[in-house]
């Protein structure tokens, strides 16, 4: 555990209930140290939709790096996913859960040699893995490289994103020679500007283009090669306004409730930081209840369900195995009625109530944002994520709906605003609650 005065448990005890504790943090949405646009949010969103983004990963994600002849096996004892088919030159988005099948975060998973990974994302699974590797009976060595709002040095490595129709073209430029045959989540090798890139296969936006990694003292000739040989095909550098907004475009929830607060979880809540991201990460929204639990997901509420390989034995299989069969909620799109929008933006003017503003182009002003979806008055799911971007032109959410009721074209209520007012959290203001119409997605929605 890094150096703290006490832990995230011994925290957790001048609160109520984890609730109480995360719903108060001060802290606001999850940081992308990063310039806020390089030139607007709304060219940046529409470059990886229609030319290519640069987006920089090199400063927000936590690495931890495992290496020892016990890593396979530690891996396979937490991770709800395969490792049959993991290599060097690899990589797998990595899904954990608890005991109780209830997810802990997911991380993308990177096969850099034998018997050595890089585990790369939010918190969360980094350091649950660590926490394993450190204190179980395992042959695994472990170092860190923290973000950058925890790492007062400098990162390890810079990792940039290119993506977008022109990505391809824009890296052959940069690199001066046909790309590689890359298959998708897998590694290969580039070389830009004389220096050697790794490159993985993996598309944002739900468009094509590449990771790249590389020392952190090549990251500004790499980046000024690309940016020099992208002025022919429209790149544009993204900011941390635009690149908030991308995860939710692609469907992919970045923020999972952490579900760590369980008594069985205990030992792991002594292990962790009060200073940590656990810790410190802020609930917000207008579902609220007093059991942590409530605010916690499955695999396929998060449209993980696909990952679940019962072909090993790991923590949480025997619930999971458990619910497979049982409902499930499902992963869609809600996007926001423009009149209930234009009447939140108008409360902002003149007298009368206030809704809680709309932060443009994303706001999910919580680290962990759950709002409540209403069908005909009942709750029949969660919305999560909310922002604009200029590729569907309207105002939308990811949500998890109950499975009966995640019907494409259905119309459904989100709950918009915190109760009594809002929260002590300093980024909430005063206001009152309102309902927003949406309409149900099943898949990424597109302008109409």
């Amino acid at each position: 555990m890094s150096a703290a005065t006490e832990s995230l448990e011994e925290k957790l005890q001048s609160w109520k209930n984890p609730v109480d504790m995360l719903r108060n943090a001060p802290t606001g949405p999850y940081i992308f140290p990063i310039a806020p646009e390089f030139s607007n949010w709304r060219d940046e969103q529409e470059a990886w939709n229609k030319t290519a983004v640069l987006f920089d990963l090199s400063r927000h994600m936590t690495d931890i790096y495992f290496e020892g002849p016990d890593l396979l096996r530690l891996l396979s004892d937490l991770a709800v996913n395969t490792l049959a088919n993991f290599a060097p030159n690899k990589a797998k988005q990595i899904v954990c859960c608890n005991a109780d099948g209830y997810v802990i975060g997911d991380a993308i998973l990177f096969g850099l040699e034998e018997n050595k990974v890089n585990i790369s994302g939010r918190p969360s699974v980094p350091n649950w893995i660590a926490y394993h590797a450190e204190t179980g009976d395992y042959d695994v060595a472990v170092s860190r490289d923290h973000r950058a709002v925890q790492n007062t040095g400098e990162r390890k490595t810079y990792r940039f994103q290119v993506q977008g129709p022109n990505a391809a073209a824009i890296l052959e430029a940069a690199t001066g020679a046909e790309l590689p045959k890359i298959k998708f989540f897998n590694i290969g090798k580039l070389t830009v500007a004389g220096r050697q890139v790794n490159a993985l296969n993996h598309g944002m936006a739900r468009t094509q283009g590449l990771e790249l990694w590389g020392p952190a003292q090549d990251a500004e000739v790499v980046r000024s090669a690309i940016v020099a040989a992208g002025e022919a095909f429209g790149l544009k550098e993204a900011g941390a306004r635009a690149y908030s907004t991308v995860s939710p475009e692609s469907g992919w929830v970045p923020s999972p409730m952490p579900a760590i607060f369980s008594d069985s979880m205990k030992a792991y809540r002594q292990w962790l930081p009060a200073d940590g991201f656990e810790a410190n990460a802020s609930l917000g929204g207008s579902f609220y209840s007093d059991n942590i639990e409530d605010y916690y997901q499955t695999p396929w509420d998060l449209g993980y369900g696909r990952h679940v390989k019962f072909d090993h034995d790991f923590i949480g299989r025997d619930a999971l195995e458990q619910m497979a069969d049982r409902p499930h909620r499902d992963k869609v799109w809600l996007v926001w009625n423009n009149e209930d929008v234009t009447r939140i933006f108008a409360s902002m003017l003149g007298d009368g109530e206030r809704y809680k503003y709309l932060e443009m182009p994303g706001s999910h002003y919580s680290t962990l944002p759950f709002d409540k979806v209403l069908l005909d008055g009942e709750m029949v799911g969660l919305s999560t994520y909310n922002v604009y971007t200029t590729n569907v032109r309207a105002w939308f959410s990811l949500a998890m709906v109950d499975t009966a009721h995640a019907v494409d074209g259905s119309e459904v209520v989100v709950v918009w605003g915190e109760e009594d007012g809002g929260s002590s959290k300093p980024v909430v203001e005063r206001h009152v609650q309102t309902h927003v119409r949406a309409v149900i997605h099943t898949s990424r929605p597109v302008p109409e």
